[in-house]
């Protein structure tokens, strides 16, 4: 089994890509975004501590219903990069934590592939564990327009500290293995990823033998880690 990291700017089309590969392609999905959501539910250990420690500072923090109004929280977080600093702190373990029992449940269901879509990829050094990185980008300025027409809530300044906030695409192009450019058309893009898909991901005799032996799939996994590692250190 391969593990296929996604990642991309906000507004990118990062979650278009994501949904062809599930629904089209039929590949596990690992969405952080949506074990995000999840694990700030009332209740959870981490909406608590978010609210022990952001309620004093955001008077509309939690909505009717007891729900997180995650605009006030973004928009506080994304203008004081060490308030940043501490929600990713709440929440990222936890991620990753959920995120390693998705891999584990493909690892042993047969899956071919799993697809680990993880915006703060090479931010959060999960790059490292996957056998192929995918990003996908588009020019700064289509990135703006979709924010804006996805968020009309955000203001014009509070979509660009989002996209300041985030790695510059330059620096995504570096870590990166494979890009995939979403400045043209819908069709396109499918186009680009349906070949991507065909190329990268393992045959079922492949992926059974790294199951039935099992060091195989262990050295697999060693040798992808080391080699990300090392490519890091020399950039």
């Amino acid at each position: 089994m391969i593990i296929v990291g996604l990642t991309g700017g906000i507004a990118s089309g990062k979650s278009t890509v994501s949904t062809r590969l599930k629904e089209y392609h039929h590949l596990t999905i690992v969405d952080a975004d949506k074990i995000a959501r999840d694990i700030v539910q009332p209740g959870e250990p981490a909406y608590n501590d978010i609210v022990s420690y952001f309620g004093p500072k955001i008077s509309n923090l939690v909505l009717e219903g007891g729900s997180l109004n995650r605009t006030a929280l973004g928009k506080h977080v994304f203008e004081d990069k060490s308030e940043l600093h501490v929600l990713n702190g709440f929440t990222h373990p936890r991620v990753r934590k959920a995120m390693f029992w998705g891999v584990v449940k493909a690892y042993f269901s047969l899956q071919r592939a799993v697809v680990l879509d993880v915006p703060l990829l090479f931010e959060s050094k999960l790059d490292r564990f996957c056998g192929i990185n995918i990003c996908v980008l588009c020019d700064s300025k289509t990135q703006l327009s979709r924010l804006q027409a996805r968020n009309p809530d955000l203001s014009l300044e509070d979509c660009k500290n989002r996209i300041a906030n985030q790695m510059s695409n330059e620096e995504r192009i570096k870590r990166a293995d494979i890009i995939l450019d979403n400045n043209s058309s819908l069709e396109e893009l499918y186009l680009k990823l349906d070949k991507t898909v065909n190329n990268i991901v393992p045959s079922y005799i492949k992926t059974v033998l790294q199951l039935v032996i099992f060091p195989y799939g262990i050295l697999c996994g060693i040798s992808s880690y080391l080699f990300k590692t090392n490519r890091q250190a020399q950039s």
